[in-house]
């Protein structure tokens, strides 16, 4: 049985991290994923309704048609299966040259049939909405100073806790008095 029919979970982007467990895919990796497909390119290599989880960690803001990709997961992941997207927060999402936008708390309006200016037929249910300020720590762990690193992560976590009591707030409101939130992450639940 191969890894594809066997695993019903899909690590999407999986640059130089590949998940145990997950069918990693990607197309410009240094490490080998399992499926090399340009993401860009749709129908991905997957039948419907297949996977039960999808994780996309700082893939989305790199595409061109993050909608098209959203409909594209949404084909292929199982009734009641999970799709867990992490982004660069507009408020610090341009720090990476090769960013095409950065997202905020409305993205998951777009999911929502009761949104008519901008629904994009896909029926998802946001379970969670997350902001980290100090996001990805296996990377920054590598090329921080360990004095530095220790203190984003401490200051980090503080953001955090005070940021996650309203997202929107923070989002709309003060994201910009701590230097802007790295990261995003939407846990949406797929309705079919």
């Amino acid at each position: 049985m191969s890894k594809l029919t066997e695993s019903k979970k899909l690590n999407l982007g999986s640059g130089d991290y590949p998940k145990n467990g997950y069918v990693n895919v990607d197309f410009y990796s240094i490490t080998p994923p399992d499926i090399y497909h340009d993401l860009e390119i749709t129908p991905y290599p997957f039948p419907d309704n297949h996977f039960e989880l999808i994780e996309a960690d700082h893939v989305l803001e790199h595409l061109n048609q993050p909608f098209r990709i959203m409909t594209e997961l949404y084909r292929i992941s199982a009734k009641n299966g999970i799709i867990r997207i992490k982004v660069p927060h507009f408020s610090r999402g341009f720090t990476h040259a090769d960013h095409k936008r950065g997202f905020d708390v409305t993205f998951p309006y777009y999911f929502d049939p009761g949104f008519s200016p901008g629904y994009q037929g896909v029926n998802l249910k946001l379970n969670k909405i997350s902001l980290r300020w100090f996001a990805q720590p296996y990377l920054k762990k590598r090329f921080l100073p360990t004095p530095l690193y220790y203190l984003g992560l401490g200051l980090g976590k503080i953001f955090d806790f005070f940021a996650n009591l309203s997202p929107w707030a923070c989002s709309r409101i003060w994201c910009f008095w701590v230097g802007g939130f790295e990261e995003i992450e939407f846990l949406f639940k797929v309705i079919k």
